[in-house]
C-alpha cells in the first residue's frame, strides 16, 4: 500500500505544493501526523479553523443538524437559514445575505451585485460597468476572479480573460480616486491582503476610500474571507476604522473550520437586484452549514475571541520583535494574522517552514518570502511563547549556516 503523500502525488492534480507532512487528526491548537508526531497549528488553514480542531460546540452542532435534516436546497424554507443570517447582519451591521459555499463563490456573487446595481440602480450603459481593485490582491482562482489578479502565474495559458475590471496601487487612496469614472459600479478591496504576505495598508486608508466611494455613488465591498470574525483583533478589520462597507465577503471562519460556509452581505438596496433566477446554489444556506455556521459566530462572540485575537497578536508581534536574526526583513500584522518577512538574498520562507516542521510547527509561506502566523484563536500566550522559541532557533540555525557558508 503507498502512502498517503505517494498517493495524493499519483492521483491529486499538482496544483499545490504541500509541506512534506501527512496530517491525520486534530484538537484544539493541535493536529498529529500518522506517526503520531504532534505540531503546534500557526496557519489555521488561512483562518478557516480559527475555533481550533474539532471545536466541541461546532461538532455537536454538526453531528445534532446532520442526524435531524442536512439538504434540501433552496427550493424550500428551511428553520436554520433565516437565524443563521439575522445573526451575521446584526454582527457586521448589514441589512441582508446570500449564502454561499466556498469563499471565491461568495466573490463571484459580490461581482455579479456590483455589475447588476451599477446598471439598475446607479444607471451605467449596459456592458460598461467597471470594478475596481488593487494590486497584490487574491480574492480566489475562479475564471473571472483570475483576471484581475496582477499575479502572472495565477492568468497565464487561462484566457482569454475577463473583462471590466481596473487594477490600482494597493494603500494609495489617490489612485482610486483617479482611477474612478461614471462607469464605475464598486471597489473590491482586502482590508489587509493576507495572501499578498500580511500586507497591512496606511492608517486611515479603508476611512479615505469609503469617503472617495460615497462621494462618487461607487460601492465599497470588503473581502473580509481571511481578515474577519475575530482574526485581526476585531469583528471586521474595517472595524479598525469604523468603516462599514456597502458590501461584505465573509468564509472561512464562518465554517468553524468544519464545512465550507461563505456569504455575501450587503445593504439592502444592493442586495435587491437579486431577484428568482439571477444567482444560486444548491448547496448555498443548506441546514448543516446554517447550524454549524450559527455557532461559528456565537462561540466567537461568547467567547470573546476577536478580543482575544487583539491582545495575544499584540503580544505575539511584542516577543517576534525580540527576535534577532538578520534574515528578517520586517515583522507586520494586525492581531493573530502576522507575517515575518525573509530577506530573500539570506534565506526562503519556505526552508524556514520546512525547518519549523522538525521542530513541530505548522506554517506556510507565502510568494516565498513571508512566513504566515495565524494560529486558532484559541490558542494561549504559553504557546506562542513555544511558538516564538522555535522560530527564533530556525533563524539562528540558518545564520549560522549562511555565515558558515
Amino acid at each position: 500500500m503507498s502512502s498517503a503523500l505517494d498517493l495524493e502525488d499519483r492521483y491529486c492534480a499538482h496544483n499545490y505544493h504541500p509541506l512534506p507532512v501527512v496530517l491525520s487528526r486534530g484538537e484544539g491548537v493541535y493536529v498529529w501526523d500518522e506517526a503520531g508526531n504532534k505540531y503546534l497549528d500557526m496557519m489555521s488553514a488561512y483562518s478557516a479553523v480559527s475555533h481550533g480542531h474539532a471545536n466541541p460546540r461546532l461538532v455537536a452542532a454538526l453531528t445534532q443538524q446532520a442526524e435531524t435534516l442536512s439538504i434540501v436546497s433552496r427550493a424550500f424554507y428551511t428553520d436554520k437559514l433565516g437565524q443563521f443570517l439575522k445573526l451575521a447582519c446584526e454582527l457586521t451591521g448589514q441589512d441582508m445575505a446570500l449564502p454561499m459555499n466556498t469563499g471565491a463563490e461568495a466573490v463571484e456573487t459580490a461581482i455579479k451585485a456590483a455589475r447588476r446595481w451599477g446598471y439598475e440602480v446607479k444607471g451605467i450603459a449596459a456592458d460598461k460597468a467597471e470594478i475596481i481593485v488593487c494590486s497584490g490582491n487574491f480574492h480566489g482562482r475562479t475564471t473571472t476572479i483570475i483576471s484581475f489578479s496582477d499575479e502572472a502565474d495565477y492568468r497565464k495559458n487561462f484566457g482569454p480573460l475577463t473583462p471590466g475590471f481596473k487594477i490600482i496601487e494597493y494603500g494609495d487612496a489617490e489612485a482610486l480616486q483617479t482611477a474612478i469614472t461614471p462607469d464605475t459600479a464598486a471597489f473590491l478591496v482586502e482590508p489587509i491582503q493576507g495572501e499578498g504576505g500580511i500586507v497591512i495598508p496606511p492608517k486611515g486608508y479603508l476611512r479615505q476610500c469609503q469617503e472617495i466611494c460615497g462621494k462618487h455613488n461607487v460601492l465599497l465591498i470588503a473581502d473580509e474571507i481571511q481578515t474577519g470574525l475575530g482574526r485581526t483583533g476585531r469583528m471586521l478589520a474595517c472595524d479598525h476604522e469604523d468603516v462599514r462597507p456597502d458590501g461584505l465577503i465573509l468564509g472561512k471562519a464562518l465554517g468553524g473550520g468544519i464545512l465550507p460556509v461563505s456569504m455575501f452581505l450587503a445593504r439592502k438596496d444592493v442586495m435587491d437586484v437579486f431577484v428568482p433566477g439571477t444567482h444560486g446554489s444548491t448547496f448555498g444556506g443548506n441546514p448543516l452549514a446554517a447550524a454549524v455556521g450559527t455557532e461559528a459566530l456565537s462561540i466567537l462572540v461568547e467567547e470573546q475571541l476577536p478580543e482575544r485575537s487583539l491582545e495575544l497578536g499584540e503580544y505575539l508581534l511584542g516577543q517576534l520583535a525580540k527576535l534577532d536574526s538578520a534574515l528578517i526583513g520586517e515583522i507586520r500584522g494586525s492581531g493573530l494574522f502576522v507575517g515575518v518577512e525573509i530577506d530573500p538574498s539570506l534565506g526562503s520562507a519556505r526552508e524556514v517552514c520546512e525547518r519549523l516542521i522538525t521542530r513541530g510547527l505548522l506554517s506556510k509561506e507565502t510568494h516565498e518570502t513571508v512566513v504566515r502566523l495565524a494560529p486558532p484563536l484559541i490558542v494561549t500566550r504559553e504557546q506562542l511563547d513555544w511558538a516564538v522559541g522555535q522560530i527564533g532557533e530556525v533563524l539562528q540555525e540558518m545564520d549560522e549556516m549562511r555565515l558558515a557558508s
